[in-house]
């Protein structure tokens, strides 16, 4: 009796599971994809550390738009320029929310305008771009304060003395200080022990969401956020970040003249005062906080990750280095700082850091959307919710685009009279209606750091070229350059 019982109670078990796997997978017209075991989906078919190559092979089998499971939680998989132009531009109210980031929520809580849908994140965006444009992007002042820290980083490696150094934190440095002019209206000295401090945050919460910890809670998160463990350290570290901006944020209050607001920091506050009568205003104490956090993290690492690629591929391929700086000496010269300008006139210049831009492939897998609503894409559905990754690995190494997608060539943006030549699968930024609200200042600060640094020294590795490895390394959702040692020799 109890033998029956016991196989009875196996039987209703397999049932159930049975019907919850096949009530979770049932396919309902979704795009196709490699089949899911039940509470794992695909989890087996990926490799940590190794997204994008495993997301590769499924492309192959399966094509531009394909459907897997990490664990329960459904993901369509966008491939090639096409299919995410399609998606992001053509069908952009449908795919433009903001799809799930695991590590990253549990800080975030759906607030800032990085993370946030909705009414919430249309409001943020919109007086985050106002901010923008009046403390950054195309003011005369952000290009001066970028000058005069492309100057300033000069400055640094002058002292240097042509050692070779890792040039890392340098980098991390120079671009963070931006991001500090824009939001708090100052920059810090290199050695100011409030910096060093920012700088050890960012640092520690980049490395806490790169961390194997960090990726497994991004694939097992269903279970992973209800179990304490190390994969709760960025959003630990993340706070620490709040208090540093708080600090900053009541210095800011003692002097804030409603006005005539020096920052972003006085924007939000006196939005925060207009609207403190609202209980629903968005404009609160978390989305201030987050909003200034994510936007620094964002601007430092993208940045400075984007230099550490751009001078390794150029100790990689001297010659390319060269050609550059003959451009530098017949356009700018070396007395006098390069100018945004300037870089109209430099179409070489300007090639080679598109490709630098696109070979780093800083984050190959973009930040996941998700569907607002029941979505119809090529013939499938798509059901409301389900996120979406527009990958931008596939985007930048299209092969009907770029004719030789794996190899760093600058002729990739060049025409045949050596003019420089735009091609719409440079998708570095993503598109449509989430691409990144500081694309324009970060061409203006690489242009600027890059030219700066090669108009007033030559730059060599320890190793001989044939040695250097360039290939970019997936760590977390981003790719970064080999750790690697330059020297700096004033020309």
């Amino acid at each position: 009796m109890e033998l029956l019982t016991l196989l009875l109670g196996l039987l209703v078990s397999a049932v159930l599971c049975f019907y919850a796997w096949s009530s979770m997978y049932r396919p309902q017209n979704l795009p196709p994809g490699p089949t899911p075991l039940p509470v794992l989906g695909n989890l087996l078919q990926l490799k940590t550390g190794q997204m994008v190559d495993s997301l590769q092979q499924m492309h192959r089998k399966y094509g531009d738009v394909y459907t897997l499971y990490l664990g329960p939680r459904r993901v369509v998989v966008l491939c090639g320029y096409d299919a995410v132009k399609e998606a992001l531009v053509d069908q952009g109210e449908d795919f433009g929310a903001r799809g799930l980031l695991p590590a990253i929520e549990l800080y975030s809580q759906g607030h800032g305008v990085i993370f946030s849908n909705g009414d919430r994140w249309k409001q943020l965006r919109r007086h985050t771009l106002m901010s923008l444009k009046n403390f950054g992007m195309g003011k005369r002042t952000i290009e001066e304060r970028i000058k005069e820290e492309a100057i300033s980083l000069a400055e640094e490696f002058k002292k240097t003395e042509g050692a070779h150094i890792n040039p890392t934190a340098y980098f991390s440095q120079v671009a963070s200080n931006i991001i500090c002019s824009i939001i708090f209206g100052k920059r810090y000295g290199y050695d100011d022990p409030q910096f060093l401090q920012l700088m050890h945050i960012i640092d520690e919460i980049f490395r806490a969401m790169s961390s194997f910890w960090g990726q497994l809670f991004d694939i097992f998160n269903v279970v992973m956020k209800h179990l304490p463990g190390p994969h709760h350290h960025a959003a630990q570290i993340a706070y620490q970040l709040d208090k540093f901006v708080l600090e900053r944020i009541e210095e800011a209050r003692k002097t804030l003249d409603p006005t005539s607001p020096r920052s972003m920091i006085d924007t939000f506050l006196i939005k925060m005062e207009e609207e403190k009568s609202d209980p629903s205003t968005v404009f609160c104490m978390k989305n201030f906080l987050t909003n200034t956090s994510s936007l620094f993290v964002a601007g430092t690492e993208t940045l400075s990750t984007t230099l550490r690629h751009g001078f390794l591929l150029l100790l990689k391929y001297p010659h390319i280095k060269c050609k550059v700086q003959e451009e530098i000496d017949r356009v700018i010269g070396r007395q006098r700082v390069p100018e945004p300008e300037d870089r109209s006139s430099m179409p070489y210049t300007d090639a080679v850091i598109h490709e630098i831009q696109r070979y780093a492939n800083v984050l190959p897998m973009n930040l996941p959307h998700a569907v607002a609503n029941d979505t119809q894409f090529r013939g499938f559905t798509i059901p409301k919710g389900t996120d979406v990754f527009p990958i931008l690995a596939f985007v930048l190494r299209d092969p009907k685009y770029f004719q030789d997608p794996f190899a760093f060539n600058p002729d990739h943006f060049l025409d045949d009279n050596g003019s420089f030549k735009k091609n719409k699968a440079f998708m570095v930024f993503s598109t449509g209606k989430r691409a990144c609200l500081g694309e324009n200042l970060a061409r203006l600060e690489i242009f600027i750091f890059l030219t700066t640094i090669l108009q007033r020294f030559d730059i060599s590795a320890p190793e001989n070229t044939e040695s250097i490895d360039i290939s970019p390394q997936m760590v977390g959702f981003s790719n970064i350059p080999p750790t690697y040692k330059i020297s700096f020799k004033p020309r």
